[in-house]
């Protein structure tokens, strides 16, 4: 990519230049002879890329960060080339240094010191315009190369947190299977059915960045119906989904934390005050909250990584584009969560 950019640079560099100089040999009425065209366009153009190629390719990599050596290296570049074009616009004195004058018609002649002048600063020229494109291209690459980084730490940072959150799920998962195996529960089987499902979609399906909103919900509801098998008279869950959830792309496992801690903290089997989740989509966002009960008695002594984790994944891929509000109150727990997406 960057020798890509590096090329059509060059290219319009060089189209813009001969550009410029055709439109000069168009008005300019003088007829001249082929010896001035092979002089004035042949010699010095190759003297002209040679300058810009020496400091583009040698001076600038090699000897820029030292800074004298470089300012000598230039002195003696331009000393050598405009000695060159001097030399050679001596020998063909005539197509070079003669001119016709516009209004007396008279021919005069340049003075060589005044030539001598005048290949100096195009000689400058053609240095500063090389450095002005080294400079620019390299500029540009960094800030390539920066956003580069910036996303594959981004990138990592993300899939360590999903590392995190998948064993943190499935520790969680087991822990509760264990407890109906312990209790010798017919459920035991349906609940271990139940985790394949949730942890295939986990595994293979929550591997891109973004899946879709109904594949979502669906690993939602499937993680409440596990819960349930808990229970001997199952899980009091009130899930209302309202609005079109046909298109959209959301992050995967954003939801699931919250409606684990809802599980895991909460009262999850009082008909009279069940856990209580709404979510509201439409094209451009998506509106989720969940309210439980609270479980004063269920305090987590470790440590969970779930919330935290969730928050920190939406801070990078939802930047200024979530709003998330969390009311602890005595007796409930309430998320709210808006995305846009």
């Amino acid at each position: 990519m960057r020798g890509r950019r590096e090329l059509i640079a060059h290219l319009v560099y060089w189209l813009f230049f001969i550009g410029m100089v055709s439109v000069s040999l168009f008005f300019n009425q003088s007829k001249h002879s082929h010896t001035y065209y092979i002089v004035n366009i042949g010699y010095f153009s190759i003297i002209n890329i040679s300058i810009f190629y020496i400091n583009y390719t040698l001076l600038i990599p090699q000897l820029l960060k030292k800074y004298w050596y470089y300012i000598v290296s230039l002195i003696a570049l331009i000393a050598v080339m405009s000695f060159a074009k001097t030399i050679i616009a001596v020998l063909y004195r005539d197509q070079v240094l003669q001119h016709i004058d516009a209004k007396t018609g008279a021919i005069e002649e340049t003075s060589v010191i005044t030539y001598v002048v005048s290949t100096v600063f195009s000689s400058g020229f053609f240095i500063i315009s090389g450095c002005l494109i080294k400079f620019a291209l390299d500029w540009f690459g960094n800030i390539r190369i920066q956003r580069s980084l910036e996303t594959e730490k981004k990138d990592m940072e993300l899939q360590f947190l999903k590392s995190q959150l998948n064993p943190h799920f499935l520790f969680n998962s087991l822990n509760n299977i264990y407890s109906l195996a312990y209790q010798k529960s017919d459920k035991t089987a349906d609940a271990i059915l139940k985790l394949s499902e949730i942890m295939r979609y986990m595994i293979y399906e929550s591997n891109d960045s973004w899946v879709a909103l109904s594949k979502e919900i669906e690993y939602v509801q499937s993680y409440i119906e596990l819960q349930k098998l808990r229970f001997k008279d199952g899980a009091a869950v009130v899930m209302t989904l309202n609005g079109e959830i046909d298109n959209q792309q959301i992050l995967p496992l954003v939801l699931i934390s919250f409606v684990e801690n809802a599980f895991k903290h909460g009262v999850a089997n009082d008909p009279s005050d069940p856990i209580r989740i709404n979510i509201i989509a439409n094209q451009k966002i998506l509106h989720f909250s969940i309210t439980n009960k609270k479980n004063n008695a269920n305090k987590d002594h470790v440590g969970g990584v779930g919330l935290n984790n969730v928050e920190r994944r939406l801070q990078l891929l939802y930047p200024e584009r979530y709003k998330l509000n969390i009311v602890n109150s005595a007796t409930h727990y309430t998320s709210e969560l808006m995305l846009d997406i």
